[in-house]
């Protein structure tokens, strides 16, 4: 008897620990249980749904279409203070999306670096942008560029990075610069980001369990934010955002976590070993980093900058990670992509 119950007992804690390692079921927009479709969405060719916004010119009549990717926790509601008299200048067609699993765009358990860059594609398409259009990627969302940059070169006519997040792990850091840079993190950041690389299937049980701190960025860490960040959110307060609650209304596991597994984990392809997109020097390709950005480390960013010398490196003095909702530096962001602008910052 002493056995059987000790086996029940063993099945109930591993029962136990399944259910707490183990993710609910996404509610995906449009089923009984899930919430209502409200955007214009297409329909990829795997079956999948991807919501998406516009903004600027009719791209009917636009001279430049940029497709710009959200980061972390957002969607294609993204904060631009881009005026519409700005984006009349300069003749530019916006398109937002919602990334799978967040906002209104379906879930893709199969998520990988390398899906972003067709979804992307397809999403083009779909709009019939034409054979080229310019992409910027915000924070984690950059994997999609870099995926783009990899795998749809050629459909590329520039391309931006914004305070793009790196990949300890990918293969060409030196590994004592890695690790150096790598132990700067909170503790819990480095334990976060280890089990999304290592152990991914542990990555729900520990941005929900509420034993130790999981996640700086998710529990508004005061040391993430510089000067500059905190007047920036001051100043984004004040705009009315309806639809954030949408950004998780899916489930967090297949937008926010979904996006730490894919970013951190394995990546198909090494990003310092890409080829330039433009031999000829037609178009370029920009990399923005803010010196104090407290989430990006701008040493390994410069790395990524030398190892790669067709890209155009931006480094702001006293630029946080919140770049791309500064009025001054998101449109200058814009002016150098389309027009070749010289920023000054």
């Amino acid at each position: 008897m002493f056995a059987a119950a000790a086996a029940v007992l063993a099945v109930c804690v591993v029962a136990l620990g399944y259910k707490r390692i183990k993710p609910p079921p996404p509610k995906v927009c449009g089923s009984p249980n899930g919430p209502p479709i409200t955007s214009p969405r297409i329909k990829l060719s795997d079956g999948r749904h991807l919501s998406y916004r516009e903004r600027g010119v009719p791209k009917e009549i636009a001279k430049y279409k940029v497709i710009l990717v959200h980061g972390f926790d957002s969607s294609k509601d993204i904060y631009l203070p881009l005026s519409q008299e700005v984006m009349e200048e300069l003749s530019v067609y916006v398109l937002t999306f919602d990334r799978a699993g967040y906002g209104e765009s379906d879930p893709n358990p199969k998520r990988s670096v390398k899906s972003e860059a067709f979804d992307i594609q397809e999403l083009a398409d779909q709009l019939h942008l034409g054979p080229k259009f310019h992409v910027i990627g915000v924070s984690i969302g950059t994997h999609s560029i870099w995926a783009c940059l990899k795998y749809i070169p050629h459909r590329l006519a520039g391309v931006t990075l914004v305070v793009p997040v790196i990949n300890f792990w990918w293969p060409s850091f030196p590994p004592k610069l890695a690790k150096e840079v790598f132990r700067k993190q909170l503790k819990r950041d480095q334990v976060k980001l280890s089990i999304a690389h290592y152990i991914p299937t542990l990555v729900y049980w520990w941005m929900t369990q509420k034993l130790f701190p999981y996640s700086s960025i998710m529990q508004r860490h005061p040391i993430l934010l510089n000067r500059r960040d905190l007047e920036t959110i001051k100043q984004m307060s004040q705009v009315p955002n309806p639809d954030e609650h949408k950004v998780r209304q899916q489930g967090v596991h297949e937008s926010l976590h979904r996006d730490m597994i894919v970013h951190f984990g394995k990546w198909e392809f090494d990003p310092m070993k890409l080829k330039n997109p433009f031999p000829d020097n037609e178009a370029c390709v920009y990399l923005w980093e803010g010196h104090e950005d407290k989430l990006v480390p701008f040493e390994l960013q410069r790395y990524v900058a030398q190892k790669l010398p067709w890209i155009k490196y931006h480094e702001v003095p006293d630029g946080g990670h919140l770049m791309i909702h500064e009025k001054g530096l998101c449109e200058a962001i814009f002016r150098e992509l389309l027009l070749g602008e010289e920023p000054s910052f």
